[in-house]
């Protein structure tokens, strides 16, 4: 890595020949696999704008000018351009690189992104924004003002808020590049009618499609004596790649390409044109995801965000991957699950939004072709085609993950739940995500779903759990239902055990001893909702005969157990409440409203979950121990809880009687 260990920003890079710039593009190609393969992160999508990113970076100053990132799960090459090699060996890490756009490392990052279509909004914003403090690029003002570039990728460009950013782009009146990274793959292959639109546009724009009318473009250009002179100047290949029919004309963008997204000459030649255009443009680049390694290049969607892989080369077999072995996942177990309802009952439907493979739908789309859909990157388009499905009488089913749920969140309220409309949500990748960090965790799912009427709100803890909620979903006609599991393997715990089928509002007790108020009384009772049941049936192994603990899988958060609440509450037990969920407006706020509308003490009520604050990339388990959702969190809390109550009584037994201290969020009961 001669040239990558010696390039400290984009000033080195600019110093560097354009014809040695393909031995850094592979440099960087070869850091990101080696590094990819031994940690996982998102392999394919980098790969592929290696050659953009560096063009990018060698025309423009983006110290100075502005870099808006759609998605930006594409943003490796970026960072090591701006200096960040020294953080890739601990890539996803808390010390090391965010795995997606991130402002704490480099002023080159300007938003955290991870959810598609904002880019080109945000764009137009700090346009304007500069426009305004006259800090913007004129032609004739002010040449050393900021340009703005945004870059995103053609399955991106479908979704709402993308359109809605172009519609806005057009009306700019100064200097304003969309990149379009074409690549013909979202996270699988792009859905829906644009997408064939530009299938047939990288077949079909021949030379001399590009050819026939330049010449008028370039006239009908307010200010567009740059690209004029350039016709003049680059001769034919420029006057082949101005569109004259292009889609994104009907939005008042100029548009140029398809051209090579992997030729760094060129694309620094029709970069340096569009730099100093002084109206709105469309650069459309054609790439291959997962250039560079062939594995990657064949099947880009495994190879999107892949595991730790061991890649095997054979001259008589090939190359092969080998991945890092994992357990069952909750979303294996979804697909199984939905594959068997789907068979079962033929009114069951099933939908996903550019996600077949992380929500486990791919199977169903073989399965049944007729009955499941992946919508491409259109989450709110998915939720109303949901709610006209179960008009219509269908048992819909729409697998998302929970942080792109909050993109449908309008049409969960306004088509579904308004209507008193049977959808059932599936929320993948609910909770702390690991690696992905901030712009991924799925934090407030219930928060938004619990304050929509008639919803009921499930959590799963196991595969065995999983299957029962969707039964019971798929009988639940009174409104909008979902469940929730995490980005993380089944436990077989509880494998030995029966899972009863759920009962509305109603929680499961998970440890033996404590079924009513005339068994065993515990010292502290846990009220967990989803996976965390696992982790506080390990705290309570870990107590051993310290104190009694009693474990409660909550199961709803809407409508919680009413009767638990009381039951346990009006006998003066502590009550530990955990879930992977933010602690604001989550299962633990629920189990304080429940108490309050009982007219119940709730002082001696904890709640555990995900702080008020931002939780950055790491491993899961880190992230959970940092939340005190771990084992060990839940076990401290249920000390504290108990040894709260015991204080009390001390206290009370001299005299003291409503003086005991609140340690933790607790009090005497």
């Amino acid at each position: 890595m001669a040239i990558l260990e010696e390039l400290k920003g984009p000033d080195d890079l600019r110093k560097i020949p354009v014809e040695r710039l393909g031995e850094l593009a592979a440099e960087i190609r070869a850091a990101i696999i080696d590094q990819v393969s031994r940690t996982g992160g998102h392999l394919a999508p980098n790969l592929g704008v290696v050659e953009l990113s560096i063009a990018l970076h060698y025309v423009f100053d983006f110290s100075h000018d502005r870099l808006l990132f759609d998605v930006g799960h594409q943003c490796y090459p970026h960072k090591l351009l701006t200096g960040r090699l020294g953080l890739m060996s601990r890539l996803r890490t808390r010390e090391g690189m965010a795995g997606f756009p991130e402002p704490l490392e480099s002023d080159y990052d300007l938003f955290r992104v991870g959810h598609a279509g904002t880019g080109i909004s945000t764009a137009v914003g700090m346009a304007r924004g500069d426009s305004l403090t006259r800090e913007a690029y004129d032609a004739d003002t002010n040449r050393g003002g900021r340009r703005v570039v945004t870059l995103i990728g053609d399955a991106s460009i479908v979704n709402g808020v993308a359109m809605e950013g172009l519609n806005n782009a057009g009306t700019l009146k100064r200097q304003f590049l969309v990149v379009l990274n074409d690549n013909g793959m979202s996270i699988s292959k792009p859905q829906g009618a644009l997408a064939g639109y530009f299938d047939r546009v990288r077949v079909s724009h021949t030379y001399t499609d590009f050819k026939k009318g330049a010449k008028r473009i370039l006239r009908k250009i307010p200010g567009g004596g740059v690209l004029a002179e350039a016709y003049h100047r680059a001769g034919e290949m420029t006057k082949a790649m101005i569109a004259e029919e292009s889609w994104f004309e009907h939005f008042g963008l100029v548009t140029v390409g398809p051209i090579d997204g992997h030729d760094i000459p060129t694309l620094i030649e029709f970069l340096g044109e569009a730099r100093d255009l002084d109206r709105p443009m469309v650069l459309h680049v054609k790439t291959v995801k997962g250039k560079g390694l062939d594995v990657a290049e064949g099947d880009a969607q495994r190879f999107h965000s892949p595991k730790a892989f061991k890649v095997e080369r054979d001259e008589r077999l090939g190359c092969r991957v080998e991945m890092a072995p994992s357990g069952h996942s909750f979303t294996a177990a979804f697909a199984d699950a939905l594959g068997d309802l789907m068979e079962r009952d033929e009114k069951v439907v099933a939908c996903t939004a550019a996600m077949p493979d992380g929500t486990g739908v791919t199977d169903a789309l073989s399965r049944f072709p007729d009955r499941a859909w992946d919508v491409g990157i259109c989450e709110s388009h998915a939720m109303d085609m949901m709610a006209g499905l179960a008009k219509t009488g269908a048992k819909p089913f729409f697998a998302v993950y929970s942080t792109f749920l909050q993109r449908a969140f309008d049409q969960a309220f306004q088509e579904v739940a308004l209507q008193g409309l049977p959808v059932r949500l599936c929320l993948d990748r609910a909770g702390l995500v690991g690696g992905d960090g901030a712009v991924h965790h799925g934090f407030c799912d219930v928060a938004l779903l619990r304050t929509l009427p008639d919803a009921a709100i499930l959590a799963a803890i196991d595969e065995a759990s999983l299957v029962a909620s969707l039964e019971f979903m798929r009988t639940y006609e009174d409104g909008l239902s979902a469940v929730r599991y995490p980005r993380d393997a089944v436990s077989d715990r509880l494998g030995g055990q029966d899972c009863p089928v759920f009962e509305m509002g109603r929680a499961r007790l998970l440890t033996p001893g404590f079924a009513d108020q005339d068994s065993a009384r515990p010292d502290v009772a846990v009220l967990a909702f989803g996976t965390p049941a696992i982790d506080a049936l390990g705290a309570a192994d870990a107590l051993g005969d310290e104190y009694r603990v009693g474990v409660w899988d909550a199961r709803f958060a809407k409508p919680v157990d009413d009767a638990l609440v009381r039951a346990l509450l009006s006998r003066g037990i502590p009550v530990v409440t955990v879930e992977d969920h933010s602690v604001v407006g989550g299962f633990g706020a629920a189990v304080l409203e429940s108490a309050a509308a009982q007219g119940l003490d709730a002082s001696g009520v904890r709640v555990l979950g995900l702080p008020d604050s931002w939780i950055l990339q790491d491993s899961r388990s880190s992230q959970k121990r940092e939340a005190g959702i771990d084992a060990a969190g839940i076990a401290r809390a249920i000390r504290e809880a108990a040894s709260a109550r015991s204080g009390s009584r001390v206290v009370e037994t001299k005299g003291s009687r409503g003086a005991g201290v609140t340690r933790g969020g607790t009090a005497p009961v």
